[in-house]
């Protein structure tokens, strides 16, 4: 099981390195440079498939950021990061919320 370790999972090499990829783009995106990307063509992954990764990385940490600062139901049941507090979010919720036009504000039910 990738989630409790992917060095001691049952994915095969080219597997862990596209995972060892994503890890890159999650947390460090804006650094990345060719050289992140020489390990993934070594094992064989293509142009289109290191497009597909970011862009789907990419896309989820934005859901993540939109759902944490709309304050949606996060998707999956997935539930907020341990020690995340909301009263900050909770205020500038309101803030936007009661910054929208009148109409806006009646088509978000509020």
């Amino acid at each position: 099981m990738v989630v409790r370790g992917l060095e001691n999972s049952a994915l095969d090499d080219r597997e862990k390195t596209l995972f060892r990829f994503v890890e890159k783009v999650h947390h460090r995106a804006q650094q990345l440079t060719a050289q992140d990307m020489q390990p993934m063509y070594a094992a064989g992954w293509d142009d289109e498939a290191i497009y597909y990764v970011i862009t789907i990385c990419a896309l989820f940490n934005f859901y993540d950021r939109w759902v944490g600062a709309s304050r949606r139901p996060r998707p999956f049941g997935r539930s907020a990061p341990a020690g995340r507090k909301a009263v900050g979010r909770d205020r500038l919720h309101k803030k936007v919320r009661n910054s929208l036009l009148p109409s806006k504000r009646a088509s978000l039910g509020r």
